[in-house]
């Protein structure tokens, strides 16, 4: 990113962070209704926007953008916003990601095609390629056996708080110990489809509220040998289509609903409002991981938990 986009992205973003900071009291003593459904009038533009930059700061950050869009609204008193405006606000993210790594993935995508037509399955673009797919298969079809076993999902005990802050508590033990023994040797050019695979196993693991998709994947990233901006940058990857999935799916199953025009715009809103966060979260991990340690994260994680359990336990947040 260049100088100038650079100054551009915090500027606005110190802009839409002011706005939002300056109405939350407005929004607070607005009462706004808690809600589990994705149809709710009192969810207006402005609890769109936040809730847009909540998921775009946390989707790729290794902290659980699931875990804070859950909790946060719920501590404010707001309730949570449910399943479903969470699945389909992501799609914002995926906007981001795709933008940011559009060389990378135009790239693996022409090369595949390549590799196919000349039958060179050794190819290195092949073999990420098939990697990502490969990588893609646990987490559909986990969480298509959830919507089939779950199906009040929404109110399940994969969505208590106590869920979350226990995840987030474990995960960061599993990010310090694969930071604390990975070897970090091997960059982007040394993955292969194996390493998707097992990258995709971890990441089903993310169904579950607190765990965190980028969280998952970048340690299992750290424990198979991966440098951490590798780790982090193949994390993103695969994440398209397993995250456009899920959004997709929702925003189907919303529009089959008949939902009104100013709902529909309620949703654009923190769709785009989490695609501006999301590209700034991305650029700015990549490049501290480029230099820096994962361990601000586990101790953010670690904290996060315990307060999170402490709250649960003098009644100060709903479980």
């Amino acid at each position: 990113m260049k100088r100038k986009e650079r100054r551009w992205l915090l500027l606005a973003s110190g802009a839409i962070l002011g706005v939002v900071l300056v109405m939350m009291e407005k929004l607070v003593l607005a009462d706004v209704a808690p809600t589990t459904t994705i149809i709710n009038l009192s969810i207006n533009i402005l609890y769109a926007i936040f809730l847009g930059m909540v998921q775009g700061l946390t989707e790729f950050l290794p902290i659980s953008s699931t875990a804070h869009l859950k909790v946060v609204p719920v501590a404010l008193g707001w309730g949570d916003p449910g399943v479903t405006i969470t699945a389909v606000i992501q799609l914002g993210s995926i906007g981001a990601v795709v933008w940011y790594f559009w060389h990378d993935i135009t790239n693996i995508t022409i090369g595949m095609v390549k590799a196919i037509r000349n039958k060179d399955y050794k190819s290195q673009d092949f073999r990420l390629g098939l990697g990502i797919g490969l990588g893609t298969l646990p987490i559909v079809i986990c969480g298509l056996l959830l919507k089939v076993l779950v199906p009040d999902l929404d109110n399940s005990a994969f969505r208590t708080t106590t869920t979350i802050a226990i995840a987030s508590i474990v995960m960061a033990l599993l990010l310090g110990w694969a930071e604390y023994q990975g070897k970090r040797v091997r960059d982007f050019n040394r993955l292969d489809s194996y390493d998707g695979f097992l990258i995709g196993l971890a990441q089903s693991l993310a169904l579950i509220p607190g765990v965190s998709r980028s969280g998952s994947t970048i340690t299992a990233g750290l424990f198979i040998g991966l440098q951490r901006e590798t780790a982090a940058r193949f994390s993103f990857l695969l994440g398209i289509p397993a995250i456009t999935l899920a959004g997709l799916v929702e925003l189907v199953g919303v529009v089959k609903t008949g939902v009104q025009t100013d709902e529909l715009l309620i949703l654009l809103v923190g769709t785009v409002s989490s695609a501006f966060w999301s590209y700034l979260a991305i650029a700015w991990l990549i490049r501290y991981l480029q230099k820096q340690s994962t361990w601000v994260f586990v101790w953010y994680r670690l904290i996060f938990g315990i307060v999170l359990l402490g709250a649960i336990v003098l009644g100060k947040i709903s479980n």
